[in-house]
């Protein structure tokens, strides 16, 4: 079995509790309001301002072995770079205050699952980053698009302010080919462990975002 569907296959249970959450089943069902919708962009933002820093910094501290992963990094870095202000769009767009968002404190649950994923980096295995790689690429694919055709239905907002959900889950589905190739060269059992089990605490952290919203 090739590594990718090892991953795919030991983290299903986690995968499965984050998809039952209520919060994202209504998403997809087209049962929130703006005040939801926009709650949930406040705090995407708050996580994805992080993205590119968590690259450079997973980037920085990777062995020389994994050279090949580091110049990987690079193109998600230039793919991913400034989705934050999509979010600042969106949330202007569904008559929220952007600027507000910016200066404001995340939810607990926010901070902790960006802490975590430097704690990762720096104190433990980076290679475990790609465990929030697969969470959040993984999602999106699974959620993003439809969920977006959905809330626009049921809330009325205009096409512009789903610009992050929409943009990103069609860019997910290249990545996840992507990923899929690379965690497929990943051969060191540690490194390998590493994703797995930050894989699984990320589908728990990620999840816990949602159930503070709801």
């Amino acid at each position: 079995m090739s590594f990718y569907l090892q991953l795919q296959q030991e983290t299903t249970e986690s995968r499965n509790n984050l998809l039952s959450i209520p919060y994202l089943q209504q998403g997809a069902a087209g049962a929130l309001s703006v005040e939801s919708y926009l709650a949930f962009l406040g705090q995407a933002y708050h996580h994805v301002k992080h993205t590119i820093p968590l690259l450079m910094a997973c980037g920085s501290r990777l062995p020389e072995r994994l050279e090949w992963l580091r110049t990987a990094i690079g193109k998600y870095i230039d793919e991913e770079m400034g989705h934050q202000e999509w979010i600042i769009n969106d949330i202007n767009e569904s008559g929220g205050d952007g600027e507000a968002v910016r200066k404001e404190k995340p939810l607990p649950a926010t901070e902790i699952m960006v802490a975590y994923a430097y704690d990762t980096i720096l104190r433990c295995n980076p290679a475990g980053f790609f465990g929030m790689v697969l969470v959040l690429e993984g999602t999106s694919i699974a959620l993003a698009t439809s969920a977006a055709a959905a809330i626009q239905s049921s809330t009325g907002l205009p096409q512009a302010a789903f610009s992050y959900l929409t943009s990103h889950g069609d860019l997910d589905i290249g990545h996840v080919d992507f990923f899929h190739g690379l965690m497929d060269r990943l051969d060191s059992p540690d490194d390998q462990q590493a994703v797995i089990h930050c894989g699984r605490i990320f589908y728990q952290l990620y999840g816990d975002i949602f159930r503070s919203l709801s």
